[in-house]
Parts: C-alpha cells; sequence; structure tokens
C-alpha cells in the first residue's frame, strides 16, 4: 500500500508529530506541499492532508496545494488537524477542505483531530493553551486511528 502524508507544520511542530505517528502505522511517508510533485500522488492507495488550523482554517500552503491539484484524483484520502481550539458551528473548516477534496475526485474516508500547542495572539499573552499536547494520549489515538485506516483500504469488501 502506498501512502503519502502532505503535511503542513510551523510553530511547535504538533501537527508533524501526529503525521509521524500515523505514517509509521501507515507505511507512508510525510512531505510538505512545497517539497512534492502533485503527480506523485497518482499512484497512491491513500493520501492524508493535514496542518494545525490558522485563523479557524486549514494553513493556506496546504489549501494551495489542493487547489492546484488536477481533478479526477480517483483516490481515497484523509483530513488531520491539531488546533488549540475546537472546531465552531459557524466556521467549519474540515468540512471546508473535504469538500475542496472532493471537488478535486477524492473519496476522504475519515477525518482526524487532537489538540496542541497553541500560542496564537491573544493566547500567547498567557504563555498559550494545551502546552502539553500531543500528549501520549493523541499520538495513540492518532495511531488507532492510522490503524483503523489500514483496516479499511486493506480488506476487501464483501
Amino acid at each position: 500500500m502506498k501512502v503519502i502524508l502532505v503535511c503542513k507544520s510551523v510553530s511547535h511542530g504538533n501537527t508533524a508529530r501526529i503525521a509521524q505517528a500515523m505514517s509509521q502505522v501507515l507505511g507512508g511517508r510525510v512531505v510538505d506541499p512545497a517539497d512534492i510533485d502533485p503527480a506523485e500522488l497518482a499512484d497512491c492507495d491513500l493520501v492524508g492532508f493535514g496542518s494545525g488550523i490558522f485563523n479557524m482554517s486549514f494553513h493556506p500552503d496546504l489549501r494551495r496545494f489542493i487547489a492546484a491539484l488536477p481533478t479526477r484524483q480517483h483516490r481515497k484520502a484523509f483530513v488531520f488537524r491539531t488546533s488549540g481550539l475546537p472546531e465552531t458551528p459557524f466556521r467549519r473548516y474540515v468540512t471546508t477542505l473535504t469538500r475542496s477534496l472532493e471537488h478535486k475526485g477524492f473519496e476522504v474516508i475519515d477525518s482526524f483531530g487532537c489538540r496542541g500547542f497553541d500560542t496564537v495572539m491573544p493566547l500567547r499573552l498567557v504563555g498559550g493553551i494545551h502546552k502539553s499536547h500531543p500528549d501520549a494520549a493523541d499520538i495513540a489515538a492518532a495511531r488507532a486511528f492510522a490503524e483503523n485506516l489500514r483496516v479499511q483500504i486493506t480488506t476487501p469488501p464483501f
């Protein structure tokens, strides 16, 4: 099974730690959107797309990478993220990214998210929030999520 995780991780490396945990289970590699030719996704069985959440959205570099992909991808994908705060009902960034991927032809089969150390203003004034995240439980949850994906992809339908 060929797997690539396209991950934009800045600030504290929260999302990179989650992506690495998933890639160990899936046997894939983690790449920054700037470091991959979109053509490399053509022969993947599964592609993950993830970043930290910035201003209630996925990182702009990840969104631009997806926007530049050709349509008719016809492959399975998943979305992952780390965030200091939960997704709000008025700004559904996971749904927005999922729709962008589906527009490109991906079948988004699941998504994963966990807390991450966040020092965006005004949180920086108090030293940030979720300083210990992602923690061991978050990494274990990411591994379990990836194992579930691996089983979904490798188990033949009835």
